[in-house]
């Protein structure tokens, strides 16, 4: 490999004991040198004054399942109505055989239980299976080709942590909510490993296109495994993936362990790297299965249970914190934060201290209890900012399910970090978008891109600095990873990860910083993305 150096930039290393550079000089992907000039025969870019930035890492993205979407799926985030809905999976049947016809991304708000049913799927594609995933990932509506290939029946009995949903005749309309997911798209055919690797050049593309050089994708299962081994025996990875291997509710700590350790002894990093254990705790207050200390706010009432129990929760943290992996928890809301950091107080308290970064994902609501306990258990907060700001088109009925009196601590980002919680700041693509500008814009503004229209800030008092969204994007989403050794700052000896920004995002408007373009992006020193008009 040539060597490559950048000059003429406003370098900004995220690299406390050397803040800043004007030069960086790369050799056989690794940084050799800042502020040295060329070596002979180097490729040189010009960066033209421009910022230059550690490559952004996701800490929270899924990778491969968002990828594979772009490759199989109709994409329905646009749609507002049935029509927009039938003309996009008409378009989409027409274009890809195969049995199953699938969908992903339709919204809550156009679209939910009372709305989109078997019928509304049978009256555009009546004669194949369909299944049309929401943009969360924790629903799914099937026509009743796929009920039937499924062998969803009225008597069907719900899934463990799953809902078949039924009308008032008591027939199965079709919709599915958490875990009644996978169970039925599980008996469906499935995508074949040519699908799967194109998913993955698919959604590495995009992610280096915004600047992404490191992801932790963080449900992963045997088709991931596999699709991210051979992509990384190829050569194919263009970015450093972490993965956190699904645990369910069936499992036991032997069942668990017999699992993970040959894993992460086959994947032991750097590229590919098995080192975390994923727990869902709860739902999503969209469909009412997030679990809340308190009962839900709005005429409705009721409340989620936690999908694990306290005592399993303790087992099966101990085990895996003793045999030292980390541990990713789904939790939005109150109760399911509050269960987790139990969890993570019961192997403490068993296996002592260490520095694991435990992680709980989302943070939706968390109780005003709890906020000092992040830092005392050295838990950290994996925290989406996108999904704090309100959308301007889509109305969001989850505020009155939350009320008034605990409503202040909805993302509360500024409280954690106020209170000292270790953090990091990614997407949960493809549930939103996975453009780092865009989410730290929201991080900073609580305000959706205005290209998306404006709305009143949400809870500005939770902002977050520039400076803090990077860092939660770099440095904190490298340690979130397992990789801070060698990855998210620009140092001699870090690997060559930059990218090269359109614009100062920490002197610009803040309204401009989600617009803000990534011209050119370096994993390793390669270039995995150039923006056509850049020309340093």
């Amino acid at each position: 490999m040539t060597d490559v150096a950048i000059i003429n930039a406003r370098i900004v290393t995220m690299d406390a004991a050397r803040p800043s550079a004007q030069s960086i000089l790369i050799r056989d992907g690794v940084i050799h040198a800042l502020d040295a000039p060329p070596s002979p025969g180097a490729e040189v870019i010009d960066a033209g004054g421009r910022l230059v930035l550690p490559g952004f890492q996701d800490a929270h993205i899924h990778l491969l399942n968002g990828g594979t979407d772009l490759v199989e799926s109709a994409q329905l985030q646009g749609c507002m109505d049935t029509d927009d809905l039938h003309t996009a999976l008409a378009a989409h049947a027409a274009r890809r055989g195969g049995d199953v016809v699938w969908g992903t991304g339709w919204r809550s708000g156009p679209f939910g239980d009372e709305t989109l049913t078997r019928a509304v799927l049978d009256a555009v594609i009546p004669n194949r299976a369909c299944v049309v995933v929401d943009d969360s990932g924790h629903n799914a509506c099937l026509n009743s080709a796929a009920l039937a290939r499924v062998g969803i029946t009225d008597a069907t009995p719900d899934p463990q942590n799953g809902h078949i949903l039924r009308d008032s005749q008591g027939h199965a309309t079709g919709m599915l909510h958490e875990e009644a997911v996978p169970w039925a798209t599980d008996r469906l055919p499935q995508s074949d490993d040519a699908t799967w690797a194109d998913g993955l050049i698919a959604g590495q593309s995009l992610a280096n296109q915004h600047g992404i050089t490191g992801v932790l994708d963080p449900s992963v299962l045997g088709r991931h495994v596999r699709t991210y081994a051979e992509g990384a025996a190829a050569g194919r990875l263009s970015l450093r993936v972490a993965g956190a291997c699904r645990i369910s509710a069936a499992d036991t700590v032997d069942t668990m362990l017999a699992r993970l350790l040959p894993l992460r002894a086959a994947h032991p990093g750097p590229d590919l790297h098995l080192h975390s254990a994923k727990f869902f705790f709860d739902g999503v207050l969209e469909n009412r299965t997030g679990a809340m200390i308190e009962p839900y706010a709005d005429a409705a009432g009721g409340n989620a249970p936690l999908m694990f129990q306290p005592d399993r929760i303790a087992a099966l943290f101990t085990a895996l914190d003793a045999h030292r992996f980390q541990i990713h928890v789904h939790c939005i809301g109150d109760a399911a934060v509050r269960a987790a950091l139990d969890g993570f107080a019961a192997a403490r308290a068993a296996n002592g201290a260490w520095p694991a970064l435990h992680q709980i994902a989302h943070c939706q609501m968390v109780h005003h209890d709890d906020l000092p306990r992040f830092a005392a258990l050295g838990v950290m907060a994996n925290v989406q900012p996108f999904w704090a700001s309100t959308d301007p088109i889509i109305p969001d009925d989850t505020m009155a399910m939350i009320g008034p009196a605990r409503a202040s601590l909805t993302y509360p980002f500024r409280s954690l970090i106020d209170a000292g919680a270790p953090y990091c700041v990614n997407s949960d693509w493809s549930v939103t978008t996975l453009n780092p500008l865009a989410i730290i814009g929201t991080a900073i503004t609580r305000e959706p891109p205005r290209a998306r229209g404006r709305a009143a800030p949400f809870l500005p008092a939770e902002r977050m600095t520039v400076m803090e969204a990077v860092q939660g994007y770099t440095t904190h989403a490298a340690a979130a990873s397992w990789r801070a050794g060698y990855s998210g700052a620009l140092r001699p000896g870090f690997s060559g990860d930059l990218i090269v920004l359109d614009r100062d995002i920490f002197a610009c408007d803040p309204y401009a910083v989600a617009e803000t373009e990534v011209l050119l992006t370096l994993f390793k020193g390669r270039t995995v993305h150039r923006a056509a008009h850049f020309k340093g």
